[in-house]
C-alpha cells in the first residue's frame, strides 16, 4: 500500500519521502488540498515499469503480428539467416 502525505511534506521532508520509496519500493502520494495530486517512485521502480511497458508493447505488436497473418516459420528465417552469412563469408 503506498504512503500518503501532504504536499507541505515535499518541500520540508524531502529526504525522508525519498527514502521511504527506496526502501519500501511503492510510491509516495502527495496530496493537495486532501486529494491525491502526485506519484513518486524511487528510481528503480520507474526503471522497472518502463521496462516491464515496454515487454508488454512488443508482446502486443507480437500479438498483432499473429492475428493479422505477418508470421512465418522460425526455420524459415534460420535458413535466410545462414544464407546471408554464407554469402558474406564467400565475399
Amino acid at each position: 500500500m503506498e504512503t500518503i502525505r501532504p504536499s507541505s511534506d515535499l518541500r520540508n521532508h524531502y529526504s525522508e519521502i525519498s527514502k521511504i520509496c527506496r526502501e519500501t519500493r511503492r510510491p509516495v502520494i502527495i496530496t493537495v488540498n486532501g486529494r491525491g495530486d502526485t506519484a513518486i517512485l524511487g528510481y528503480q521502480e520507474y526503471q522497472q515499469i518502463i521496462s516491464e511497458l515496454e515487454l508488454l508493447r512488443t508482446l502486443a505488436e507480437a500479438e498483432e503480428d499473429v492475428v493479422a497473418g505477418r508470421v512465418a516459420p522460425i526455420e524459415d528465417d534460420f535458413n535466410n539467416l545462414r544464407q546471408s552469412l554464407l554469402s558474406r563469408k564467400n565475399k
